[in-house]
């Protein structure tokens, strides 16, 4: 059964800088923005879908240009403040490629999106992987965090499957925002540890300095 024909094709978004989101990940939300709290409110009222994508630069502009790939994300845990901030959980759902932005009224931004380039987010193709195949992964990136003094919950780590953990790692590894976008528009699972592996070893010869967690 193909999800995506379930999944709207317009969706609102919030575009936030060094907030990059995962298919099958949950992150939490501190919302606090009025247009983003009318967005949250519109969005608990119909199907708790919203869009994460990165701005392509951190600018003051309220409507900066936006990269092409963003996750469908769904509200899972809603709990409103008594300042009035709105504290959610997000949970990653599928990527989406940016179509056309939508012209409306309303404080915040919506796309036209499409999800057929990314299919293996539904089918989690994880059936010719291990976690020992991120062995090595995982071997470099704790004697990165422990030179950067970085922690991480590594027991947790390995009680997720292969997709999860590599997700998690995208996520939480200390690489800048761009090669975390880059991460989120490989092809597959596949592909993503390769890219991966590249990126971590400029870290490791300490080619870059990035200092960027999430």
């Amino acid at each position: 059964m193909d999800i995506s024909k379930k999944l709207p094709t317009k969706i609102p978004i919030f575009p936030l800088s060094n907030f990059i989101v995962f298919p099958d990940t949950t992150v939490p939300l501190n919302i606090f923005e009025q247009r983003y709290l009318q967005m949250v409110d519109d969005s608990m009222t119909s199907n708790r879908l919203i869009g994460m994508i990165q701005p392509r630069k951190t600018t003051n502009s309220k409507n900066p240009d936006l990269f092409d790939i963003g996750c469908l994300c769904k509200i899972t845990s809603f709990n409103e403040t008594e300042d009035g901030r709105y504290i959610i959980i997000l949970k990653g759902i599928t990527r989406f490629k940016k179509i056309t932005e939508v012209e409306n009224k309303k404080l915040y931004r919506e796309l036209n999106v499409s999800y057929e380039l990314f299919d293996t987010d539904k089918k989690l193709d994880i059936n010719n992987f291990e976690y020992s195949d991120l062995k090595k992964i995982l071997f470099q990136l704790k004697a990165l965090f422990e030179k950067r003094g970085y922690q991480i919950n590594w027991k947790d780590l390995e009680n997720q499957d292969v997709y999860q953990t590599l997700s998690a790692l995208s996520m939480a590894s200390p690489f800048s925002i761009q090669e975390k976008q880059m991460l989120l528009e490989t092809k597959n699972l596949k592909d993503r540890k390769n890219k991966f592996e590249e990126i971590l070893r400029t870290y490791n010869t300490d080619f870059y300095n990035s200092k960027t967690v999430q």
